[in-house]
């Protein structure tokens, strides 16, 4: 009779367990894998004690490690994001590490109504985006971190939803990625609205590039800005492939593509062939549409920006932003060969390129955009005194909605519903749970780096010179920031203007 009560317990506290886990919506893993799911998150709480001795350290993870994800979920989660008991990096045998040098006397806390203050730790970008070439609809972007390029279609309609609510509460911009415009980027959040080569949702029915089309569309969403998307740092000189299982109803009539088909983008865009040609493309666009335009790439060869650069310096045409991916950046499926070896890291490829514009006195007139796994604080802030005015993150966004890296992207099997189109998958995300956390980490990442800048002496991260920061050479060696990077002093800074302008909306804001 015991054993009976005992099993028939079991069996109940089973099925309020299995009831549980369908009606919550926090967690997305234990909606698709009730029961099963719970096993994840016991073992992640005995994960360090496990790691001591049997498993990886905390910093040997890839793409992210442990550490990095522990930050993001609990920047997300707005849990403790504090390590105790000192660094667990080995700081003289990690060649390249980056050291932030702080003031002996740093700045306090931001006050009420200064930059970075409140609870949204709002931090403008230092530039007007579409300002220097005098764009009817340029502006100033409200937050220097933004979310990259990731499509509907890669990315389930659950996910898109989340981040783009997340994006209205924490006044940060969200890039549509190529796959064209959904209903899900119309939940509040300002677009960028990336057109790739295959020109999808303003396309003609040939597949060939449609600026009525396109017209059409930024009238009737909240479109801020559109970026030219050459190439990216998962797979720089191929086009890209969205599986045909990925393909429904739904994102065939948004792409304008035949259903369960492959959606093959091109190596390249058929509506220019060079610097100059495309010049005249952003130029059309902008003349058409009032918009500030711009152009997404990885680096690899430097004549292209060489000759951009050029025809900048002595023309009337020309960017209004440029967004540099790092060949260790990409959230899209890729051949492994393109994924680990083709276009350079961003810390190699974005000096390169920003030398180019700083050398031909260009560099003012263009607003840089960073990418690349710069979604943590440290990364961000050198990427911004090497010349970047905004940071763009991807994978640690999907991190703060629910990606537990499990590198499943390419499948279609995305336990989290992140990265899938598997109805029974995506049912899992909650867009408004999940938009809060994204939300959460946005902030959390704009408050760290005000604290960094703050640490250096100044009220804004676009203001801490290169001169901060020094690497790591593995022994006992470093090389200051400038001279590894081989910047003049200036570089890397933005106008003396817009210098200006951040301390006159200090001032007004305070």
């Amino acid at each position: 009779m015991i054993w009976i009560v005992a099993i028939c317990g079991i069996v109940l506290g089973v099925l309020v367990m299995v009831i549980y886990d369908q009606i919550q919506t926090k967690h997305a893993i234990l909606k698709n894998f009730p029961i099963i799911g719970h096993f994840r998150y016991w073992l992640e709480a005995v994960g360090p004690e496990l790691r001591q001795y049997i498993v990886t350290s905390n910093d040997e993870e890839r793409p992210f490690s442990r550490d990095q994800r522990r930050w993001v979920y609990a920047s997300a989660k707005k849990q403790n994001n504090y390590f105790g008991f000192g660094t667990d990096n080995d700081l003289d045998k990690s060649p390249g590490y980056v050291v932030i040098k702080h003031n002996a006397i740093p700045l306090g806390d931001p006050g009420p109504g200064q930059i970075g203050s409140g609870e949204l730790h709002a931090v403008p970008c230092a530039k007007v985006l579409g300002e220097a070439r005098n764009r009817p609809k340029a502006f100033r972007c409200e937050s220097i971190v933004n979310i990259s390029a990731m499509s509907f279609g890669s990315l389930s309609s659950a996910a898109i939803e989340a981040l783009n609510r997340g994006c209205k509460i924490a006044g940060s911009l969200h890039n549509t990625g190529e796959g064209g415009i959904s209903p899900y980027h119309g939940m509040g959040g300002g677009l960028i609205w990336q057109i790739g080569t295959g020109y999808f949702g303003c396309r003609d029915e040939s597949g060939s590039f449609s600026i009525n089309r396109l017209i059409e569309q930024c009238d009737r969403h909240d479109v801020m800005a559109i970026e030219i998307k050459l190439s990216q740092g998962a797979k720089p000189g191929i086009g890209g492939v969205l599986p045909g299982a990925k393909v429904t109803p739904e994102i065939a009539a948004i792409r304008g593509i035949p259903v369960g088909r492959d959606c093959l983008s091109p190596p390249s865009h058929s509506t220019f062939s060079d610097a100059d040609s495309m010049l005249d493309f952003v130029e059309m666009l902008a003349d058409r549409t009032g918009l500030p335009v711009g152009i997404k790439s990885a680096v690899g060869g430097l004549g292209f920006f060489e000759e951009l650069a050029g025809l900048m310096e002595s023309g009337n045409r020309g960017l209004d932003f440029l967004t540099i991916d790092g060949g260790e950046g990409g959230t899209g499926a890729a051949p492994l060969v393109f994924s680990d070896h083709v276009s350079l890291p961003f810390r190699v490829g974005f000096p390169r390129v920003y030398r180019i514009f700083a050398e031909r006195g260009v560099a003012d007139r263009v607003v840089f955009i960073g990418s690349g796994r710069l979604g943590f604080p440290d990364r961000a802030m050198l990427a911004m005194a090497l010349g970047c005015d905004m940071i763009n993150v991807a994978r640690e966004a999907m991190l703060a909605v629910g990606c537990i890296q499990a590198q499943r992207c390419h499948t279609g099997h995305c336990p989290t519903g992140v990265a899938t189109q598997n109805q029974w998958l995506v049912r899992g995300l909650d867009p408004t749970n999940k938009s809060h956390r994204l939300a959460n980490y946005l902030i959390m990442l704009r408050k760290d780096l005000i604290r960094l800048s703050r640490a250096c002496g100044c009220i804004h991260p676009a203001l801490v010179t290169l001169d901060r920061f020094e690497l790591l050479g593995g022994d006992t060696t470093s090389t200051p920031a400038p001279e590894m990077f081989e910047y003049q002093p200036g570089w890397g800074m933005p106008p003396r203007d817009a210098q200006d302008g951040l301390v006159e909306l200090r001032i007004t804001n305070a």
